[in-house]
Order: C-alpha cells, then structure tokens, then sequence
C-alpha cells in the first residue's frame, strides 16, 4: 500500500490512499512489558466495536423466533456461529495488524481497479441492508419508548449523524468505551429478564448440542423448518462488514512494525479483546433464544416483529411464569426490552459509518467526512423502510409490523451475496506466507477450520437464497411466482460462483506479483550487501 498521505483541502470528496481509518489509525498507545490484565486492557475495545455487529436488531427476531418454534434446538446453532466468528475476526484483526492494510485494501491491491469497483459495491449494498434493520430497529424504539409516529421516528434516525459528530470530536478510546456500555446494557436487560422466566438450565445445556434435528426441513412450525431457522440465525450472525472493519480497528493501537515480537503481542492480545467480546454477543443471543422459550409461553407471540414482542411482554397472558407476571404488570418487562432495542441500533450506527469509510477508502480510494457518508447511507436505508411504512398506513397495525418485519428480514439477503467475498480473500491471505510471512500465516488447524467454516457458509446461505428471494413475494405466492423466485436464486448463485472465481484468479495472479517483487527486492539486498566484500 502506498504510504503518501491524501491530499488535505476543503473538497467534500478527496483521494485518499494511506493508513486505513488515517485519523485514528496508531493512536491508542499501549504499554510494553507490563503485566497480562494491563496489557489486555489497553487491547481492549476494538472488539467491542465488531461484537456489537452480533447482537444488533437483525439478531434479534431469528433468535426469539427460533425459540418460540423449536424450544432450545437451535441453541447449538448460536455457538457455531460464535465459533465461527471468532476465528474469522481474528484473522481479519490479524491481517490488519501484520500487513497495515485492511482487507478492502489488501483485496484491491492484489486485484484490478474494475473488480474493486464491484466488490466495493457489492459490500455496500450488505451495509445499507443492515442498516435498514438498524432504521427499523431504532425507529421502532422510538415509537414504543416516546409514542413518535413511526413516519417521524424514522426520519429522526437520520439525525443520529449528530451524535456521530460529537463522538468524532472526543477520541476513538472513549467511543470504545461508550460501545461496551451499551453492550452492557443490552446484556444487563436480556440477563434480567431470562433471570425472572427461570428457565431449564439442563435443557439450554443439552441444546448446545446438535443433532440431526438441528438441520431438518422435514416439520414446520409458523413457516420456519429447523433449517431455515438455523440459516436466519446464521445469516443475521455472521456479517461481512464486520471483517472489514476489524482489519482496521486493529490497527488503532501504536505498535512498532519492525519489532516481530511488538506484534506478535498485538496479534495476541487483539485476539484475548475480541473472543471476550464475541463470548458476550454469544451470550446476548443466546438471552435472546432463551426468551422465546423460556418467558413466552409456547406459540404465544403470534407477532414476531418487535412490536408484537414489546407488546407479548405487557400481556401477562402470554407469559410463563409468575414472576415474569407480577413485573410485566408494571410495564417493566416491555420498557427494558425498547431501551435494550434503542441501545443496539446506536451501536450499530457508530460501527456501520466506520465501515462505510474503510470500504470506500479501500477499494476505490475516495474518502468523504464521516457526517457525510453516514447522512448519505442513511437517507438511502430510509427510503425503503418509508415506502414499507406509507403502503401499509391505510391496513391494521399487525399488518405494517408484519411488513416492517419482512422488511428487515428480506434486506439481509444481501448480506449472502457479499459474505463469500470478505472470507474467501480473508482465508487466502492470512494462509500466505507471501503476505503473513512464516510466523504470522494461518497454523495448520486455523487453515482446515477456516476452510471448513468458508466452504460451509457460503453453501448454506447459497442455500437458503431461494427461500430468501420467494419470501419477496409474500407468505401467499402463487405457484408462479415461487418457481420465478428460485430462477433469481438460481441465476444470483452462478453470478456468485462466477464472482468468487473471478476473484480468486486475481488475488492468485496479484500475489504472485507481489511475491515476484519481493523476490527482486531480497536479490537487490543481498547484491548491495555483497558489493563491498567483493571490492576487499
């Protein structure tokens, strides 16, 4: 990567082709030869920046829903993921620490400027997905907390770009800080909650386990198999943006790169930060699992969007326990879970805007002010969720949260399309030794792993695609529309193959290049090192 600085001025849009995240990118120190807590914790808080991409809204219906259907089956499911994802952001923090690049970076520099561009769009496309349930998430919290028409909520979701600026404006430690308090209080409300319900522990236990049941398509409950569950829980867990913004978070503490051990040590407690952080958003899902078992009473939310769920926690009929009766009561139970709700979305609003500028910069080296990106991104997120918002006005209540539901649900198809593409050269890079070096490349069981975990997400959301295109057409298609709907899915999986084979063949050629270029460097070396010797 080029290491010339962008150009400063007054143009909303400039190039830029440095550091990644360049205002913030070396700026945490951390001590050296300090005890392991203390180290730890100058490490932590980048984590917590990725974690909160696991438990933001479009977590939240999956994990109820799963619970509600198929009791704690699912459970094992939310480990998996857990697992999975640990192992790929430490690989993503790895990359961004050993190379100095993040992975839209690393990608485009071992690839064309025309294939960047596609990639670029592509990743942009999952983020304004999941931003979409971020504006519903939030606009939704809004509405239940203060009593906003949701028209209007939706827009003052907009706004959050204010906060953003006067984060901006107090340093990037501090916005760690300020994360991991929302997360705690996210845990704090679903931990409350599940405490009340008094669950059966033993059952949660054994549900960590997977059986054959786990993946079934052969019973369906409220339209969702144990398979289709288990993809929702998948999709909504795993996310590409948060690969992207790992690589370069990770590089926000001040190490020296010519000191292997310096980073050895980066690399290690980067790793410590994120599997604590990624355990807690285990935890919060699982909260989240447990509830649709354990508060509700079996098949008693027939409203599965969170306002059927902010309403199910009033209605002392449809829960399960006393306790849980006594303090739904007082309304409780319900305000709790909209604070929890408000909290996730602003959580995720901070962490999106960071990856809108790494993927910018990296790809095609544009940068613009954060306010701006995020002022764009959102007005565009809005659209779809005020068209949703405007055609259901004149239908019942039910009818809009059902549709804002499918909404969110349906945006995060996208998020199937781009994943292979973040893993696939994420996996690729960290097994070089071109690029890691001997030290630093995957060992042998995080490469079978990392394998195994690629191959396995993209089948399975390459699977779930055509039930993912047929629910646009609504629970009602006619037999038409679902063999039009698994053409798409047909057609946008071979455009997918075609994608990723296109890639890999770039990426291969692209280090090849490099190792080359490396090759001539050492042979320069060596021949300046052996000139004064051969003169004596």
């Amino acid at each position: 990567m080029s290491e010339n600085k962008s150009p400063k001025g007054k143009k909303l849009i400039q190039y830029a082709n440095g550091p990644s995240l360049e205002e913030i990118n070396g700026t945490v120190k951390v001590p050296k030869g300090k005890g392991f807590w203390k180290t730890l914790l100058a490490y932590s808080g980048p984590g917590a920046l990725v974690a909160v991409g696991y438990m933001d809204p479009g977590n939240w219906s999956t994990s109820i829903t799963g619970g509600q259907n198929f009791q704690y089956l699912l459970m094992s499911i939310i480990l998996i993921s857990s697992l999975v994802a640990m192992l790929l952001q430490y690989m993503a923090a790895k990359l961004g620490i050993v190379t100095q690049m993040d992975l839209a970076q690393a990608i485009r520099a071992r690839t064309s400027k025309s294939l960047g561009i596609v990639l670029w769009i592509l990743t942009e496309l999952a983020i304004m997905a999941t931003d979409i349930a971020e504006v519903i998430g939030a606009a939704i919290a809004l509405y239940l907390l203060f009593d906003i028409p949701l028209v209007i909520a939706v827009f003052i979701t907009v706004f959050d770009v204010l906060l953003l600026l006067l984060l901006t404006k107090i340093g990037f430690r501090k916005i760690e800080a300020i994360v991991v308090a929302l997360i705690l209080v996210i845990i704090f409300v679903f931990a409350y909650e599940v405490a009340l319900s008094d669950p059966n522990w033993g059952a949660v236990v054994k549900g960590l386990v997977p059986t054959g049941d786990t993946f079934s398509e052969g019973h369906k409950i409220a339209g969702m198999t144990p398979l289709s569950g288990a993809l929702g829980i998948i999709g909504a867990t795993v996310m590409p943006h948060n690969l992207y913004l790992h690589s370069a978070i990770s590089q926000t503490r001040a190490i020296d790169h010519n000191d292997e051990e310096d980073v050895a040590t980066a690399v290690r407690f980067s790793a410590w930060d994120s599997n604590i952080q990624l355990t807690a958003a285990f935890f919060v899902n699982a909260l989240l699992l447990i509830m649709g078992v354990a508060v509700f009473k079996n098949g008693a939310v027939s409203d599965p969007s969170f306002f059927g769920l902010y309403d199910a926690l009033k209605d002392t009929s449809t829960l399960s326990n006393p306790i849980l009766i006594s303090v739904a009561k007082s309304g409780v139970l319900a305000t709790l879970f909209a604070v929890a709700l408000l909290a996730s979305g602003q959580n995720s609003t901070i962490t999106g805007t960071l990856t809108g500028q790494v993927i910018m910069e990296g790809f095609v080296h544009m940068r613009m002010p954060l306010w701006l990106r995020r002022l764009v991104t959102r007005l565009i997120s809005v659209i779809p969720v005020l068209i949703c918002v405007m055609l259901t006005s004149g239908e019942s209540a039910v009818a809009e949260h059902i549709a804002l539901n499918n909404l969110m649900n349906n945006s995060q198809v996208f998020l199937a399309f781009a994943l292979p593409f973040s893993m696939l050269p994420l996996l690729l890079m960290t097994d070089s030794k071109v690029e890691m070096g001997q030290r630093f490349k995957n060992s042998l069981w995080v490469k079978i792993l990392g394998w195994f975990s690629v191959v396995a997400l993209t089948f399975l959301n390459m699977k779930g695609l055509p039930d993912s295109i047929e629910a646009f057409f609504g629970d009602n298609a006619t037999a038409s529309q679902l063999q039009l709907a698994d053409n798409i899915a047909y057609v946008l999986i071979a455009a997918v193959l075609a994608l990723l084979v296109w890639t890999i063949v770039e990426l291969y050629k692209g280090n090849r290049r490099f190792e080359k270029h490396l090759e001539k460097v050492r042979k320069e070396e060596n021949d300046e090192d052996s000139e004064p010797q051969t003169e004596a």
